[in-house]
């Protein structure tokens, strides 16, 4: 196999196509990393006290706890 002498041209463009996919690459990275960086994750608040009252009541059979009832019946 002979190989060509005219690699001038064909290196450059070859060097060009990889800087710029080297830049396209850590352009992405740096904004994924910036992105994560942003998202600040802020404590959940407290659950409101319960009240003497809601303790106190026990069993309520709700809507929602008779339609229950009704759709495990076997």
């Amino acid at each position: 196999m002979t190989r060509s002498n005219d690699t001038g041209a064909s290196n450059s463009g070859t060097l060009e196509r990889r800087k710029f996919l080297l830049t396209a690459g850590l352009g992405i990275g740096g904004a994924v990393a910036a992105a994560a960086g942003v998202q600040v994750l802020a404590p959940e608040p407290p659950p409101p006290p319960l009240s003497k009252q809601s303790k106190d009541q026990g069993y309520q059979a709700t809507e929602h706890v008779r339609n229950y009832y009704r759709t495990a019946r076997v």
